[in-house]
């Protein structure tokens, strides 16, 4: 029976909906806690739990990452990653049994947190939560003693596009086939009597595809058995497990008057045939991704005016990610990220509580409110993660018959055409390690080049490695003459392992057992590259440093840190100092002033130094570090303090041709944590040969009155300018977006004072803005006359 004083608790909290009690599940009613929503995999999704024989949600409010690990442990995993709001992972049916959960993360139970009391909620179940646990299991935790998942027999565990035929399959991306859905028992087809082109909308999206295009191909009786039959979609889903349809009652049955259905996609602009995909689209649009890894995903900035701006978590969900991935040439998304998880902006923040209804043309058209500063942080900035065509190798790659997702026999697709679509196993006689870290890397890969395959070797994870390519039928090192952080930051991409942490170009540590020969050489990229075969290189391999321990690596991570100036504080610290320079000895031992100086008549006159203060933050994912270990640091004995980067910052006057008149620079003697968002501890200290470094959420000052903090203007004359600041200059270090490293500013200099204006980040204004900012108010004029 229930307590009689668990019903006065459940009362109270009832009658006074803000307080925050403990409360007791009835003794006979065991708690039962799942798992739900889509998409979500086995270790996340919607929670809910099952109290009084009904199951139910439980709302955001109040939820934190402690919450998520209690119910995590609920749910026999050993903690959790993160938590989502705002139903992220669909809205839930019934009760809302929980409000306000607040845990401290040590509790053994749901109950013994503090909330409004069992079905005590003034939400809805837009609000609902969810989580990502990770996936380890609690030690002799049993499925059946305390968790019921919830399962669903007609759940698909994956969907693909079968080429009609091998010349469909040998063009990439596939763009038309007939659609196949995986479950338990196998692969079905789906009958199309019924089928309507808002279907193949939606399966396009989920392939990668902006849109969808009518095809021709008429119905055909056959033998074959269906699974699924009656589909009928809006259109605006982001996955087919969300629209209507009707199942065989029994394993299949057949498809009578019709047959498998067909679907013909349009790839974006990035993937049509015949377009070199080094080239951007040519349409031009007011949505950008920005910090992600790889193609179609980041943080979402909008352009209103002239100016870039983000947009605000509060209602974020796949619709509303969706129309974002089409507009820009993507499919559907495949997750819609809150909380900056791609990096904070640093501009104004557009808009809050989106609302799209999928069939959208622009994000900018959906329902939204306007905020204002205090409504939102750019910690809220959303993300997103889209799908994108395969475009190579990977697509026809599989593991089957694993415990897990990443293990099982390895099985190949028949590229030829009498047995397109038939699935067989490699053999194993010969099968080395190496060649199974390849094919079990190659299951993770969004895309691959069809020009170009790549391949790391040797590394001590999977994460690291020597650089390997194919050419023609021969796979090759890279020579790493000029091989840099930006190169790298392709290559990992490619991989789809995240951002580069390191550009190796002697790899001699490594296995060298199976080094191959050197095949390419003089790679060159911008970074921003979708593949290495879009980059430049050699057409004959020509190596400064032959051999296999010049052969380029790469260190990959899933973050990276990202480098912003506050550019307003340049804007309003500026002014100019006649400095003398008998105090100048230690600036000029450390190459802070121009080369006139030295015919200077020391120590008497002076240096005319423009002088301002910068603030650097850090709002990427992962701590700015410099490359070098504090052995390689260079000790400077005049100012006493470590170099840890010879180059952090650097400070350039420009005319208005774009002409370097004066310059400064400003090396890392002293990065550490100035000052940090609130709940943010510093990490780093430069005092007493302190590590060195910027942890995200954080920046380092250097104040105007400081050495070097300035660039020597003695030999410019008055006029107009163009101040450029430059971060992490020579990309030393890895950053997950260099676009926005530069700043530039208006300057005014008449002989005798300084003045800046129009300061800002270099990607922060629209390309006709950007186009206009040179121009000064004379110029302007001319211009248009």
């Amino acid at each position: 029976m229930v307590k009689s004083q668990d019903i006065v608790i459940l009362l109270v909290c009832m009658w006074l909906s803000s307080c925050l009690c403990q409360t007791s599940s009835p003794q006979h009613d065991q708690l039962k806690f799942r798992l739900a929503g889509y998409p979500r995999k086995h270790n996340e999704g919607r929670v809910e739990v099952f109290y009084n024989g009904e199951w139910g949600s439980i709302c955001d409010d109040d939820f934190t990452l402690s919450n998520a690990h209690v119910l995590c442990r609920h749910l026999g995993f050993v903690e959790a990653l993160s938590w989502s709001h705002s139903a992220k992972y669909g809205a839930g049916t019934g009760k809302i049994w929980l409000d306000n959960v607040m845990c401290s993360g040590s509790e053994k139970s749901i109950e013994k947190c503090l909330s409004r009391g069992w079905g005590n909620s003034d939400c809805t179940h837009e609000e609902d939560a969810g989580v990502v646990c990770k996936d380890e299991r609690l030690p002799g935790f049993l499925d059946s003693n305390i968790i019921e998942m919830q399962v669903d027999e007609n759940r698909m565990e994956e969907i693909r596009l079968r080429p009609l035929s091998a010349a469909h399959a040998a063009r990439m991306p596939v763009t038309e086939g007939v659609v196949e859905v995986k479950y338990k028992e196998g692969w079905s087809q789906i009958c199309n009597i019924g089928w309507t082109i808002k279907n193949s909308r939606v399966i396009c999206g989920m392939m990668g595809f902006p849109s969808e295009k009518i095809t021709l191909k008429k119905p055909h009786s056959d033998h074959s058995m269906y699974k699924i039959h009656s589909v009928a979609c809006t259109g605006n889903e982001a996955h087919l497990s969300t629209c209507t349809m009707e199942f065989s009652k029994n394993t299949s049955a057949p498809c009578i008057g019709g047959g498998p259905v067909v679907v013909s996609c349009v790839p974006g602009p990035q993937f049509a045939q015949g377009r070199g995909r080094k080239n951007k689209p040519n349409h031009v649009t007011k949505v950008r991704l920005k910090g992600g890894a790889r193609a179609g995903e980041g943080r979402v900035e909008v352009l209103i005016g002239s100016e870039w701006g983000t947009v605000c978590d509060d209602l974020w969900n796949l619709l509303s990610a969706s129309v974002v991935c089409r507009e820009l040439g993507f499919g559907t998304a495949k997750e819609a990220l809150t909380g900056a998880r791609m990096g904070q902006g640093m501009g104004p923040i557009y808009m809050n509580e989106v609302q799209c209804l999928g069939d959208e043309k622009s994000l900018r058209k959906c329902p939204h409110k306007s905020i204002t500063a205090k409504d939102c942080k750019h910690m809220e900035d959303v993300s997103v993660k889209c799908n994108i065509p395969y475009m190579g190798f990977e697509k026809a790659i599989r593991l089957t018959g694993g415990r897990t997702q990443l293990e099982g026999r390895v099985e190949l697709l028949a590229p030829n055409a009498s047995l397109l679509g038939q699935w067989g196993l490699i053999c194993g006689d010969g099968w080395t390690s190496r060649e199974a870290m390849v094919a079990c890397r190659q299951l993770g890969l969004g895309y691959a080049s069809s020009g170009l395959s790549m391949r790391i070797v040797g590394g001590r994870t999977d994460y690291e490695g020597r650089v390997e390519v194919q050419v023609g039928s021969q796979w090759g090192t890279l020579c790493s003459d000029g091989w840099s952080t930006r190169e790298a930051m392709v290559a990992c991409g490619q991989l789809g392992l995240g951002y580069a942490l390191h550009a190796i170009t002697e790899t001699w540590y490594w296995d060298s057992s199976n080094v191959t020969e050197m095949v390419m050489s003089g790679v060159k990229c911008r970074g921003d590259e979708m593949t290495l075969s879009d980059c430049q290189h050699h057409r004959v391999v020509s190596c400064k440093r032959a051999g296999p321990q010049f052969a380029a690596g790469i260190i990959c991570s899933e973050s990276a840190s990202d480098m912003v100036l506050n550019a307003p504080l340049v804007e309003r610290s500026v002014y100019i100092e006649d400095r003398p320079l008998h105090l100048l000895y230690c600036a000029a031992e450390e190459n802070c002033l121009s080369k006139s100086a030295v015919g200077a008549n020391w120590p008497y006159g002076h240096r005319r130094l423009l002088r301002f203060s910068s603030e650097i933050h850090n709002v990427g994912r992962a701590d700015f570090r410099p490359r070098l270990g504090r052995h390689s640091w260079v000790w400077h004995e005049c100012h006493r303090h470590y170099h840890s980067m010879d180059i952090f910052t650097n400070y350039d006057l420009l005319d208005l041709n774009g002409t370097k008149v004066a310059d400064g620079h400003k090396a890392s003697f002293c990065l550490e944590d100035t000052e940090c968002h609130e709940g943010i501890l510093k990490q780093y200290e430069c005092a007493n040969f302190g590590e060195q470094g910027i942890t995200v959420g954080c920046w380092d000052t250097y104040r105007h009155d400081i050495d070097c903090q300035w660039i020597d203007i003695t030999d410019v004359k008055p006029g107009n300018y163009i101040l450029q600041v430059i971060i992490n200059p020579n990309f030393e270090v890895a950053e997950s977006d260099f676009t926005n490293n530069a700043m530039r500013c208006n300057c005014k200099y008449d002989g005798n004072r300084v003045w800046l204006h129009k300061c800002h980040l270099g990607d922060s204004y629209s390309e006709e803005a950007e186009k206009q900012f040179e121009l000064y108010p004379g110029q302007l004029n001319n211009q248009i006359s």
